[in-house]
């Protein structure tokens, strides 16, 4: 049988990376079977769905790099679909109309709460042999809910959980249409895997509770079960579930915060899968190893720190020439002009080795188009009345510079040093602070060059 994964999020806000690592892991095991990957968004909830949120899905899909096989998919376009799997349901014996209102179901939930008991429906609507249903009322449209079975109990061997077993007395009759006819959640999905041949389900472990109904409507449709298998949770680094309200969750979040898609997915990859100790690695490599039994059924710790590592790993991995564009972007928001110095992928040449962000890339290369003013602290400590003596003298030397490079740099710096009887420091720091606005810049004989002669005096003077 073709391996068929799919991916099943809702439109009703922006791509989660809890939601990335899931679309990662199935597009893997699809990948690594030779299978097909499927994008599916699952809209029917009306009053939370939105074009925008659809957007930023596809828009995060794309972003991160994971690409699908058929698709997207939508489940708003596959009402007559449902409707006719309602149909055979209902000719089957497996659904019914209930007619109870909303305010006889919250007030029987009252009662039973009220004596301890977990809030079900009664079932007092449930069609059964030798049971007499009560009158429908008149001008009600009713509901229509699933038969679950009474007895025994739906299980399956879950590829990441193992063994999972729940009693049918646990389960309610899952409403499966509003009173409007729009089907719920737990049947379109069952309706949609069904149709697209999807062979395993993997997705959070929110959703086992899910799997149960699912499984019986799977049954009662005489549709195949695909297996299915659950990840963990990802805790922020308190052991806490990510918090949109507390927690960068979002792919739009880490894109603005100027990480590498790429970097992004090898850390997404490794929470609750492994293969050794290997931490840096292509996607193609992830594919390779990648097998689900490997998948831990605990819940992973999100490490900023580890991410941030990762990321600073890929950035000096990546084709500066692409470097350059993504910085570019940061750059533009920050009205820089980049005709005002020396060719941007030169700079970030010079950068890449020294940042965790394509953020801190654009920010460490704004000193090449525009100095940046000294805090008072660099200017206490790097450029008293000595400094700017010695600064000066400097000018005036390196100006007959004749051959402006890294080298000749290097060797004039040297040189001026040992007749001026002072230490490199001495010299490079108040460089670095009058030239650039800061210490922290890579060597200074390198920064000199890639700045230019006339630039580097300009500023000295």
């Amino acid at each position: 049988m073709t391996v068929r994964t799919r991916f099943a999020p809702s439109p009703t806000g922006l791509l989660h990376i809890g939601g990335v690592r899931t679309a990662l892991f199935s597009w893997a095991h699809a990948r690594k079977n030779g299978g097909a990957f499927v994008l599916r968004i699952e809209d029917t909830d009306l009053e939370r769905s939105t074009p925008e949120s659809v957007k930023a899905i596809l828009d995060g899909m794309h972003w991160v790099g994971i690409d699908y096989d058929e698709g997207p998919f939508y489940q708003m376009q596959r009402m007559d679909r449902y409707r006719e799997a309602v149909q055979q349901l209902l000719a089957s014996g497996h659904a019914y109309h209930c007619y109870m209102s909303k305010e006889e179901l919250d007030a029987m939930r009252s009662e039973q709460e009220a004596l301890g008991l977990k809030a079900k429906y009664d079932r007092r609507w449930r069609p059964e042999t030798g049971k007499t249903l009560p009158t429908p009322p008149a001008g009600v449209q009713p509901v229509l809910r699933f038969k679950t079975p009474l007895d025994g109990v739906v299980a399956w061997d879950d590829l990441v959980k193992g063994r999972i077993e729940i009693g049918n007395i646990e389960l309610d009759d899952l409403i499966i249409a509003r009173t409007d006819g729009t089907p719920t959640y737990n049947f379109c999905v069952v309706v949609d895997d069904w149709d697209m041949g999807i062979t395993q389900v993997i997705r959070g472990d929110d959703h086992v509770n899910n799997t149960p109904r699912q499984i019986h409507i799977f049954n009662a449709l005489g549709a195949p079960l695909p297996q299915f298998a659950h990840l963990p949770m990802i805790h922020n680094d308190q052991g806490q579930k990510l918090s949109k309200r507390r927690d960068a969750v979002s792919v739009v979040d880490y894109d603005s915060a100027g990480y590498l898609p790429e970097a992004l997915l090898n850390y997404l990859a490794r929470l609750g899968w492994g293969h050794g100790d290997d931490e840096l690695f292509t996607m193609a490599q992830f594919v390779e190893w990648f097998d689900l039994k490997d998948v831990s059924a605990s819940p992973s710790r999100f490490d900023k720190e580890k991410l941030l590592w990762l990321n600073a790993q890929h950035i000096k991995a990546a084709d500066t020439a692409r470097l350059a564009d993504l910085a570019k972007r940061f750059l533009d928001e920050k009205g820089i002009d980049l005709t005002a110095g020396p060719a941007l992928v030169a700079v970030v040449a010079l950068l890449k080795e020294r940042v965790q962000t394509i953020v801190e890339l654009a920010t460490e290369a704004t000193y090449f188009y525009q100095p940046l003013t000294p805090s008072d602290e660099i200017i206490a400590k790097h450029l008293g009345a000595d400094d700017l003596a010695r600064l000066a003298a400097f000018a005036a030397e390196i100006a007959g510079l004749e051959v402006w490079d890294t080298a000749s740099i290097s060797v004039f710096i040297k040189e001026f040093c040992k007749s001026q009887g002072v230490k490199m420091g001495q010299v490079g720091m108040p460089l670095r602070a009058k030239v650039c606005g800061t210490t922290h810049t890579p060597s200074v004989d390198a920064v000199l060059a890639l700045l230019g002669k006339a630039e580097v005096l300009r500023r000295l003077a």
